[in-house]
């Protein structure tokens, strides 16, 4: 959320996430307000390198181009400063001068000339060859071009090179010469005076423009190289490009208001597979470790201090393993015993609850949105009033139809809910199941706390948080309004009570805190509503195999609108681009006029070859990849790189399995007759480039089994001092067997076999720190291939 935004009245607001100059995400709208809430998570892969991750706050213009406000910018050296915790940022003013992306490729060279008369004078020769990733300006490609300056306290020497259009990867190949110090023979008047000791106070200043043509060029940044680093030696390097340092330094920041973030960046390395195999099997046994808490995987949640942060890969790791279902049974067996009531079953935050509501997120998806997502659909684009409240009724509002309203939509999702069990994954059935035979055998005079136990999770941690919040389910792209959120919160308060009826006594109702919910709930005292529940809840936590729901029904993997080349001629001759809405399933992947219009074009998933990128300079256009199947190309565009990469990713894992995928391709178009990238004129020729490796991940699951063995790594290897700490106290209770005179050392830990955990935290102990040994030679590797100032590692900032 921001607050205090400049100007100082009712504005419309929206906020941009941008990587550098390019925008990835944007939020939804919040109207009439100078603090306004956008309540907005929004999680990706970062495709590129970058230096910037920046926040700009637009005021919405109906009429005029949307004005920019200001924006928070963090260095991607700093994010790790600001990562998984909340932070207010002032707003920074928005400088031309600052906004900057790309690197450009020189080759600056000091030669050393004899003139007629035998005496040396020094000559610049600056070779500017080319540039990467310009931004976009307006949405287009820029037409940029560069100038060339050797500055010193009494010159300014400029050259220019030519503008190349449409193009964010321009190829200059310009050399420039320039005089640096001249012979003492040298009669002719200058207009400057340089002596050797001058050098020292010279330097190459190269900046980037777009050609405004009939208006103001625009900065696209600059690099600065002093002359005295050239003495011995030619350089060549790639520099990333920087802000002006005379930026707007005079604007005042503390009036333009300021944006709350909660950012959450990790970057890892990963490894070959072979490299985790170690830590991937002692993590996979942790559910054989008897006992539980003696396992590695439950050691890595004691360690850590948001237990959030193990959960994720670990139960993305055991899912991709197939290892989830006797994890969760074991911890979750563990829970049971701290626990004294059958009410309270499953109700804390411990790690077997966290797991279960992870699995539930990722496997669950497809399932939220089949059985839900009609309905929240209906309930955000025609909003009936809700209200029941009688303190937050508005004049006019009418209590009784407002309470008909609530019922309708309560009824409706409530239905949806008890009848899509045949839809519960096989995956949250089989947990399910465990979950309710370890509540009986642990309460077995409770009848009611076999059911408690499911829809603890199914209904209070699954279903009634997708509903107050579809945005984070992508059961909606925005958040919702304050009308609508209040109508999704009082549907989720019924659907968590209507849950537990087939659990809990009606008696329930008394508890209610607020007057007005109880009288709700007085028309819903049926004994359907409690049989509906406890037959739902009998089939999601059944272990008998369901209908094959999801073969003969399509999944839904992802959708969103993209641009394509047309695949026919315009009426001119010209094939162009055109909008479209684009739909993945499990089955084809087509393309819409416009949303929920039936498809134009589709290919089936069996006929992909393969999709890759496409090279820029095909079409001059950014974010381009192509999708091969038995016809010609489908050639099209995403709206960023985040998008493009994982539209890529999507496709690729869906046709993983294609019996006829191809092992070649063309990297760039076949336009005019022959391919761009190796000039063949055939156009079905084999193509000159090689397919690249395929996803190792699931189809519905996306998952990486190696790049969450490594995030494992790295938790460990930060906790380090914990796991330490942890290993002293299982060596202190093993040896000393009396009562414990200081638990402060270890009573936040659970150990219940001193002997087995340390065990396991020696294995653990020494397999981090092997793979220490093994990042250490890949760095060391990687920094000899890829020095400091090659394409892959450019110089930043000033080269000293």
């Amino acid at each position: 959320d921001a607050k205090h935004l400049v100007p100082n009245k009712m504005r419309d607001f929206f906020c941009t996430i941008n990587l550098d100059q390019e925008e990835v995400f944007r939020t939804q709208v919040v109207e009439k307000s100078l603090s306004p809430y956008f309540g907005e998570e929004f999680y990706f892969e970062i495709p590129r390198t970058f230096q910037w991750l920046s926040f700009y706050i637009y005021d919405k213009s109906v009429l005029q181009k949307d004005l920019r406000i200001g924006k928070v910018s963090i260095k991607k050296e700093d994010l790790c400063n600001y990562t998984g915790k909340e932070n207010w940022f002032m707003l920074q003013p928005i400088d031309s001068n600052s906004e900057v992306q790309g690197k450009v490729h020189l080759e600056l060279k000091l030669n050393e000339l004899i003139t007629d008369n035998g005496s040396v004078c020094q000559q610049l020769v600056v070779h500017i060859k080319e540039c990467h990733g310009l931004p976009l300006i307006n949405g287009q490609n820029c037409d940029p071009y560069a100038t060339v300056s050797l500055v010193g306290p009494s010159r300014n020497d400029q050259k220019k090179t030519k503008v190349k259009k449409k193009t964010s990867n321009p190829q200059f190949n310009e050399t420039f010469y320039f005089e640096v110090t001249r012979s003492s023979s040298y009669t002719k008047k200058s207009q400057f005076q340089v002596e050797e000791e001058d050098i020292e106070k010279l330097e190459v200043r190269v900046d980037l423009w777009n050609n405004g043509n009939l208006v103001q060029d625009i900065f696209l940044g600059e690099i600065k190289v002093p002359v005295k680093v050239l003495r011995n030696d030619s350089f060549q390097a790639w520099y990333l490009l920087q802000p002006r340092e005379n930026g707007n330094k005079s604007s005042k920041t503390d009036d333009l208001g300021s944006l709350r973030l909660n950012i959450c960046y990790t970057e890892d390395c990963v490894l070959p597979s072979e490299y985790y195999t170690s830590l991937r099997n002692l993590l996979l046994k942790s559910s054989d470790v008897q006992p539980i808490s003696a396992s590695a995987a439950y050691i890595l949640s004691e360690v850590c201090r948001d237990k959030y942060d193990a959960v994720l890969p670990l139960v993305r790791l055991l899912l991709h393993h197939h290892k989830l279902v006797p994890f969760v049974a074991a911890v979750a067996e563990l829970d049971l015993k701290d626990t004294q009531e059958a009410n309270t079953i499953f109700r804390g935050n411990t790690l077997a609850t966290r797991c279960v509501d992870e699995m539930m997120k990722i496997v669950g998806k497809h399932y939220l949105k089949v059985t839900l997502k009609p309905v929240i659909d209906e309930i955000c684009e025609s909003p009936k009033p809700c209200e029941i409240d009688p303190i937050r009724l508005r004049e006019g509002d009418n209590v009784e139809i407002n309470m008909d309203n609530l019922r309708y939509y309560v009824d409706k999702v409530f239905r949806e809910i008890v009848q899509s069990s045949i839809s519960c994954p096989t995956l949250m059935c089989d947990v399910f199941y465990s979950l309710r035979h370890l509540a009986a055998k642990r309460f077995p005079n409770d009848p009611h706390v076999q059911y408690s136990a499911v829809s603890s999770f199914v209904f209070l941690r699954f279903f009634a948080v997708a509903v107050v919040s579809p945005h984070t389910f992508h059961l909606r792209p925005h958040h919702p309004d304050a009308q609508t959120s209040r109508t999704l919160t009082l549907i989720s308060k019924a659907i968590q009570t209507l849950g537990s009826w087939g659990s809990l006594t009606k008696s329930k109702l008394s508890s209610f805190k607020e007057t007005f919910m109880c009288e709700f709930f007085k028309t819903f005292q049926e004994e359907k509503f409690t049989e509906s529940v406890k037959k739902f809840l009998d089939d999601v936590s059944s272990t008998e195999s369901k209908e094959p729901s999801g073969l003969s029904e399509p999944v839904h993997l992802k959708e969103g609108e993209m641009y394509k080349r047309a695949q026919g001629r315009t009426r001119i001759g010209k094939k162009n681009f055109k909008k479209r809405w684009f739909c993945l399933t499990s089955r084809e992947f087509t393309y819409h006029k416009q949303q929920d219009k039936e498809p134009i074009f589709t290919i089936p998933i069996k006929n992909i070859l393969a999709v890759e990128k496409l090279d820029e300079s095909s079409f001059n256009k950014k974010n381009m990849f192509q999708v091969l199947h038995g016809e010609k190309p489908l050639y099209i565009q995403a709206n960023n790189c985040v998008e493009a990469s994982e539209w890529i990713e999507a496709l690729c894992r869906v046709t993983r399995c294609n019996q006829k995928r191809l092992s070649f391709y063309h990297p760039s178009a076949f336009l005019n007759g022959n391919w761009l990238c190796c000039k063949a004129t055939i156009e079905n020729t084999v193509g000159c480039a090689r397919c690249t490796a395929d996803v190792p991940a699931d189809t519905q699951i996306e998952i990486d089994g190696d790049r969450e063995t490594e995030r494992i790594y790295s938790l460990f290897t930060i906790n380090k001092s914990k796991l330490q700490k942890l290993e002293e106290a299982c060596g202190s209770i093993a040896v000393y067997q009396g009562p414990r005179k200081e638990p402060d050392d270890y009573s936040n830990f659970t150990i219940e076999d001193s002997v087995a955990t340390f065990h396991t935290l020696k294995q653990i102990i020494d397999t981090v720190e092997k793979l220490n040994e093994s990042h250490e030679k890949y760095q060391k590797k990687r920094s000899s291939s890829a020095k400091y100032g090659s394409e892959e590692n450019p110089i930043v900032g000033k080269v000293s």
